[in-house]
C-alpha cells in the first residue's frame, strides 16, 4: 500500500488544524461574553433585600454573567426583553395577590413568553413561581409553585439533596450534599418536565421523610426553563451546593450548555453542612429569622 506524500498530509492537515483552532477560538471568545441576566425583585413574601444581593453575588463571582436588578418588575415594557439571555425569579406576589394584567399588559406578558421560546432562559429561585396564579402559561414555564391548600414545609433544617437525573448538563458530574434549608412538599410539577434532585426532609423537623423534588429543568420551545426550589435565605443561599446549581443552571437555560465548574469545599456530610449554616447565621444574623 502506498503511502501519501508528506505535501498532500500537509494540504489535508493543516487546513483542518485551521478549523479547529479558529472554532476553539470562537469558543474561547463565545465564553468571554458575559451572558445577560435580567433579575426580577423588589416584591416578596421572602426577605429579597438580603437575598437579591446575594444572588447577583452568586452569579457574579463564576465570572460567566452580568446581572441588571429590576425591582419594579410593573415598570418592563414588552421591548426590555431583547438584550438579556436569562431571566431570573427573586420574584412574587404571593401575600400581594395582584392580577397579572395590573402587573404586565397582554403585549408584556406575550413578549416575554416569546423571548424565552425563541431560545433563551428562565429561572426561578425558591418562591420566585408563586406569582400570576391565573396565568396558566406562566405555570407551566415555571414548572412548579406553591398550591395554595396543598404544598408544605416543615421547619428549616439539615437535609440530604440527592440527584435523580446525573446526565443533564446542570447536575452531570456532581455529588450528592447536604444543605440547610427550607424544603417545599407536595408540589404539582407541570407535565414533561424533568426532576434533577430531591430532597429528603427530616420528620424530626415536620418533613415527610421521604424523597420530595427540589429542583427540576424543562424544554420551552427553542428556550429553557430551571426551577431551584432551594435558597429560602442567604443562609440556604451560601451553601455551595445551592451556588453551583444557580449557575449552572442559569448558564444551561441561557445557552443550553454548561462550563461553570462546581464550588469547593462540597458539603457532602449533615456535620459540614450544619458548620457552613451556624457559621452563615454568624456572619448575617438577621438572616436566620427570615
Amino acid at each position: 500500500m502506498r503511502m501519501p506524500s508528506a505535501s498532500k498530509i500537509r494540504l489535508v492537515f493543516f487546513p483542518m488544524l485551521a478549523a479547529v483552532l479558529a472554532a476553539t477560538a470562537m469558543t474561547a471568545r463565545a465564553a468571554d461574553v458575559p451572558l445577560r441576566v435580567m433579575l426580577l425583585s423588589g416584591l416578596s413574601n421572602h426577605n429579597w433585600k438580603l437575598t437579591t444581593p446575594e444572588l447577583c453575588a452568586i452569579l457574579h463571582e463564576s465570572g460567566r454573567f452580568q446581572v441588571d436588578v429590576v425591582d419594579d418588575v410593573s415598570a418592563l415594557k414588552a421591548t426590555d426583553f431583547a438584550k438579556y439571555d436569562v431571566i431570573v425569579s427573586n420574584y412574587n406576589t404571593f401575600k400581594n395577590p395582584v392580577p397579572v394584567e395590573k402587573v404586565w399588559n397582554a403585549g408584556v406578558r406575550e413578549a416575554f413568553l416569546n423571548h424565552i421560546r425563541e431560545g433563551h432562559g428562565f429561572v426561578v429561585v425558591h418562591a420566585g413561581s408563586c406569582s400570576f396564579y391565573e396565568w396558566a402559561e406562566y405555570h407551566k414555564l415555571a414548572i412548579t409553585t406553591w398550591t395554595i391548600g396543598r404544598t408544605r414545609h416543615g421547619k428549616r433544617h439539615v437535609a440530604p439533596v440527592t440527584f435523580e437525573d446525573n446526565n443533564h448538563p446542570v447536575t452531570r458530574g456532581l455529588a450528592a450534599f447536604w444543605t440547610h434549608d427550607e424544603f417545599y412538599e407536595n408540589l404539582v410539577v407541570q407535565p414533561g418536565a424533568q426532576t434533577l434532585a430531591n430532597v429528603t426532609p427530616s420528620k424530626e423537623h415536620d418533613g415527610c421523610g421521604k424523597p420530595s423534588p427540589i429542583v427540576f429543568a424543562s424544554e420551552y420551545g427553542r428556550g429553557r426553563s430551571f426551577c431551584l426550589l432551594l435558597g429560602h435565605h442567604v443562609v440556604a443561599m451560601r451553601n455551595p451546593g445551592f451556588r453551583t446549581l444557580l449557575k449552572r443552571g442559569a448558564e444551561w437555560a441561557a445557552t443550553g450548555k454548561v462550563t461553570i465548574a462546581p464550588d469547593s469545599n462540597w458539603p457532602s456530610t449533615e456535620e459540614i453542612a450544619a458548620a457552613m449554616a451556624k457559621s452563615a447565621e454568624a456572619q448575617n444574623p438577621e438572616n436566620a429569622s427570615h
